[in-house]
């Protein structure tokens, strides 16, 4: 492909399980990131919603991450993840190390660490996810590798 490294060039992955799922997102955010999103010569092109763009407020941020537009992460801590579009994050709300799908609400003072969270889940105030894998597997699925995977349409307890 155009614009390819010797790194990237011929990249594929199998993301037949939820362990190789969560990875191919992992590759993404990496510093030196496995698959090139950013290759001008070989542009990916999706259809995108008319929403505005992700934006940060009451001191938000996001460290390595990917944040699609419409987000808004609003005193929250984002690290080492890929948020989709449409998602609220709200203050006091750490979301660490996972794939956020589109709709998704986190609630004030929540913890996302190592999880996957399909479309429109809920993690209400102060729920954590992520946190103990014990607990989390009496209550969700849990991969072999330990990723915490909440349903579309979820609400996390």
């Amino acid at each position: 492909m155009p614009g390819a490294t010797d790194r990237d060039s011929g990249y594929w992955r199998d993301v037949g399980t939820l362990d190789a799922y969560y990875e191919s997102h992992t590759d993404l955010v990496s510093i030196h990131p496995i698959f090139n999103l950013y290759n001008d010569r070989w542009p990916i092109r999706t259809s995108v919603a008319p929403l505005p763009p992700a934006k940060f407020v009451e001191g938000g941020i996001a460290q390595d991450s990917i944040v699609g537009a419409g987000t808004i992460i609003s005193g929250a801590i984002v690290r080492r993840s890929v948020i989709s579009p449409n998602v609220r994050i709200e203050a006091g709300a750490e979301v660490s190390d996972s794939v956020v799908l589109p709709g998704n609400r986190v609630g004030r003072g929540a913890v996302v660490r190592g999880a996957i969270l399909d479309k429109n889940v809920v993690v209400p105030e102060g729920a954590l996810v992520g946190v103990d894998l014990g607990l989390d597997r009496a209550r969700y699925t849990v991969s072999q590798g330990g990723v915490v995977v909440l349903g579309k349409g979820a609400t996390a307890l």
